[in-house]
């Protein structure tokens, strides 16, 4: 069970990682997929193997890597030294530019109004990521009624810290979860 999507089906929760060191218990848990949302240039390819080495799929949020350009050659970088399976950014450009180059991809769109709800369809479907990450992952209706309106599949997250956030996510047509609360990595 390789593919993403699989592993999603199976286990609809993704590890976000906000802080620079990994947990010790990574190989333990059933999260399969993992986004890592802080870093540098000169520690990130250490982290991604780590991760890989577990059999994990990561995601590398490419915004927040300290000492890299926000450009695609810090994406050709990316792909050719750090190797993730793909990346995540709220910057399309970005991820057009991976998608070219075989990385998957994650949209980041933060639902804080009708506008950005509006600018977030349309984002989408003019370049079409692998996967669109609604956040906050708190709002039910607004992931389902964003859902209706895009093809690719919809990621819940921030905020999402109880089992509940995650029922609600799931239910209202989300794929998966993304939380950094370790409590939920395991659920059932």
């Amino acid at each position: 069970m390789n593919n993403i999507y699989d592993l999603l089906a199976a286990n609809p929760i993704i590890g976000a990682l906000p802080h620079m060191v990994l947990p010790n218990e990574i190989e333990q848990r059933k999260v399969e997929v993992f986004f890592l949302l802080s870093g540098n240039i000169m520690e990130i390819h250490n982290r991604v193997s780590c991760l890989k080495d577990s059999g994990k799929k990561v995601f590398v949020h490419v915004d927040l890597i300290d000492g890299l350009a926000k450009d695609m050659a810090a994406i050709d970088y990316i792909k050719k030294n750090v190797k993730p399976d793909g990346i995540l950014s709220t910057r399309s450009h970005l991820l057009r530019h991976g998608k070219e180059i075989g990385l998957l991809t994650v949209q980041r769109i933060f639902m804080i109004d009708s506008l950005s709800f509006e600018s977030g369809i349309k984002m989408v479907e003019s370049y079409k990521p692998d996967f669109v990450e609604v956040m906050p992952g708190i709002i039910p209706k607004a992931i389902s009624e964003f859902k209706n309106k895009i093809s690719p599949p919809v990621i819940a997250g921030g905020m999402i810290t109880e089992k509940e956030d995650v029922i609600q996510a799931l239910k209202a047509g989300a794929i998966a979860v993304s939380t950094s609360k370790r409590e939920l990595w395991d659920l059932d």
